[in-house]
């Protein structure tokens, strides 16, 4: 949970950040996939399993890692899918058993705030596991 004590002056006024945000209990969970086809199939099959609301897809990032003790640069897609905090053990089993890497970027960051009714939309589009 974000403190008020983040501030900044703007045109001589104090503005607080993040006063009002909180836990939501929604979630945003990035996974990475060697192709857009691949990062597809992986959405589809999450919305299809209420395991995600919605999965955005941008088809070209470019991920710089160590693997095996040598730096890699590979082109990859990322997929960001929003989800409720209570799914993402299982959403992480099920992109895991069809991901074909061997340790797939999934990571899951927290809303702390956004438009109620889509974070309410969010909710109710996913199950609870």
């Amino acid at each position: 949970r974000f403190s008020p004590i983040i501030q900044l002056a703007f045109r001589g006024q104090l503005v607080r950040l993040f006063s009002k945000m909180s836990d939501t209990g929604v979630v945003v969970v990035y996974i990475t996939a060697p192709s857009s086809e691949v990062a597809q199939t992986l959405a589809s099959m999450l919305v299809e399993k209420r395991l995600a609301a919605c999965v955005n897809a941008i088809p070209s990032i470019t991920s710089t890692y160590r693997w095996e003790g040598k730096i890699e640069t590979s082109s990859e897609a990322l997929l960001m899918a929003k989800t409720q905090a209570s799914s993402v053990a299982t959403l992480t089993a099920a992109v895991k058993a069809a991901h074909p890497y061997e340790l797939p970027e999934i990571i899951a960051l927290p809303i702390v705030g956004g438009l109620p009714g889509y974070l309410d939309w969010v909710r109710a589009e996913t199950t609870v596991s």
